[in-house]
Formats: structure tokens, C-alpha cells, sequence
């Protein structure tokens, strides 16, 4: 089995042990985004659906990607779609 070519895979080492501050470094450095769904139902009839998006990073992560994704929006105020 071939390994990932992709530079930014993270490969897990059984030995390694990482602490909760490199943990969180990453995590605000990369972003992660957690989505999921909640269906309330009673008797097979759905009452309550939630989809749900969380979107964890630092600020100056989520930055560098809207102006990754839109250009104009780093030299005006722009709303890009």
C-alpha cells in the first residue's frame, strides 16, 4: 500500500505522544471542521432535524484562507460568494 503524497498527511506514531498544546497548535493552525445531524423523532414521525457545522481555527488561519479563496477581498471590502 502506497503512502499519501499529500505533504500535510498527519501519520500516527503508537510510540508518540503529543500534548494537548501541539495538539491545539495544530488544530488552530490547519482548522478543522466538524459537521453532524440530530434527528429528534417519536413514534417514526421526525419532529426535530439539526444540521450541524462547527468550523474551529484561529482567526488568522481563516484569514489566509478567504483571501486564499477570494483575492479581491484582501484589497477591498468585498463580500465574495
Amino acid at each position: 500500500m502506497s503512502e499519501p503524497s499529500d505533504s500535510s498527511a498527519v501519520r500516527f506514531d503508537p510510540e508518540e505522544h503529543i500534548s494537548l498544546c501541539e495538539t491545539l497548535d495544530r488544530v488552530l493552525n490547519k482548522g478543522v471542521v466538524i459537521a453532524g445531524e440530530v434527528v429528534i423523532s417519536v413514534a417514526d414521525v421526525d419532529l426535530i432535524y439539526l444540521s450541524l457545522q462547527l468550523v474551529l481555527t484561529s482567526v488568522e488561519t481563516a484569514n489566509r484562507l478567504r483571501f486564499e479563496a477570494c483575492p479581491a477581498a484582501a484589497t477591498r471590502s468585498e463580500i465574495c460568494p
